[in-house]
């Protein structure tokens, strides 16, 4: 559990360090953290690797992992679930472009939260269907959703589904209990379905706040799909492994036949490393949201002291939205590569006045972050 050590990733393929590739930027960008696994999870793959046979494995028969998702969610978020409800996934993106295809059809409209992540807003489109945004507005330091924007929306009848991030990504927001009730109130008047990306639910850093599992809410518990995943907190993206919890049968029916024919399997690997995250880690996973508060916290102090940002303290995920609108620049993010500094594009997310750091990375990136960026 030593997140301070430096691994290298240059010569490994690793999308985050390939795109500055023989420069000296430092890849601040892409939602994957710089930690090594969990020991346990290195272990379960090697000895499943070991084995030597990796055939054909359908998800819902692998009790273990399903068993595994049943004690997270039930330690984690009070929240009981029937295995019957889970749908394996390889990935949560393929599960909201799934979620496009089971419940709309071709020139129906998609609600979606902005600023969001890039195969988020790409969605709609992808899918033959019609983006409308409804825009996150800043009220007393912290972002929230425009939610009278959302309820003029919801309001047009080709407006199908509302895809929400909760915790938000990239601004950072998990929403309280009155503003899920909104959301709930909304969609149910409306009979707009709720589609839950909450693949950061696990990594709220703000020790005042809690997640609130959409699928957990009564009021949402047949009118919603929730993706989950363990990747993003124990850093097993590239496992290519999530889930959708769907209570209500008829639409976990939808969901299933949309990825009929071309939606794989998730991996045996994946499953073990997702069973074993959920199993074996609660002290590496204590320890990493320890960690990050502290990240968090120094990036907090230090970036804001710099002239032309502002960072507005995030509740959850390892992600810093800021504005660099005060810098004065035509591309805030052009500007902060010429630092040696490589964010994500605001553009990417809707915004081309911010830039999102990730902090999830041994302190010493951020270090050298904030000291190019005051050169």
């Amino acid at each position: 559990m030593d997140f301070d050590s430096l691994i290298d990733r240059k010569d490994t393929y690793s999308l985050k360090w390939q795109k500055y590739a023989g420069k000296d930027i430092l890849p601040m960008w892409v939602a994957d953290t710089e930690f090594k696994c969990a020991q346990p999870i290195i272990d379960a793959i090697k000895s499943r690797s070991d084995h030597g046979i990796f055939g054909y494995h359908l998800p819902s028969n692998f009790a273990p992992a399903n068993q595994a998702v049943q004690g997270w969610l039930k330690r984690q978020h009070d929240w009981d679930i029937d295995p019957d409800w889970l749908v394996w996934t390889p990935g949560v993106v393929p599960a909201f472009n799934m979620a496009c295809k089971a419940y709309c059809e071709p020139g129906d409209k998609v609600i979606l939260q902005t600023p969001n992540y890039p195969p988020l807003l790409a969605a709609p489109k992808i899918n033959g269907l019609e983006r409308v945004d409804v825009p996150t507005l800043r009220i007393d330091d912290r972002w929230t959703l425009d939610f009278d924007a959302f309820e003029l929306a919801a309001k047009d009848p080709k407006c199908k589904i509302f895809i929400v991030c909760n915790p938000m990504n990239p601004v950072g927001s998990v929403f309280s209990q009155e503003e899920l009730d909104k959301v709930a109130s909304i969609c149910r008047e409306n009979d707009v379905l709720l589609i839950s990306d909450e693949i950061h639910c696990d990594l709220v850093m703000d020790e005042d706040a809690v997640h609130l599992p959409a699928g957990k809410q009564s009021a949402l518990k047949d009118h919603s799909v929730t993706l989950m995943a363990a990747s993003k907190t124990f850093n097993i993206a590239g496992l290519g492994t999530s889930f959708a919890i769907i209570p209500d049968p008829q639409l976990r029916a939808k969901f299933n036949k949309a990825g009929m024919g071309i939606m794989p399997w998730v991996t045996i690997l994946g499953l073990v490393a997702t069973q074993t995250a959920f199993t074996e880690c609660d002290e590496w996973y204590g320890s990493l949201l320890t960690y990050l508060r502290g990240n968090r916290q120094y990036l907090y102090e230090q970036i804001n002291k710099l002239e032309g940002y502002e960072l507005l303290l995030p509740q959850a995920t390892f992600l810093a939205w800021i504005d660099a609108s005060g810098l004065g620049v035509k591309l805030p993010q052009t500007y902060c590569e010429e630092k040696g500094v490589g964010p994500s594009p605001g553009a990417d997310f809707g915004n081309d006045q911010f830039i999102r750091i990730n902090y999830g990375c041994p302190r010493y990136y951020l270090e050298e972050t904030i000291k190019r960026l005051s050169v």
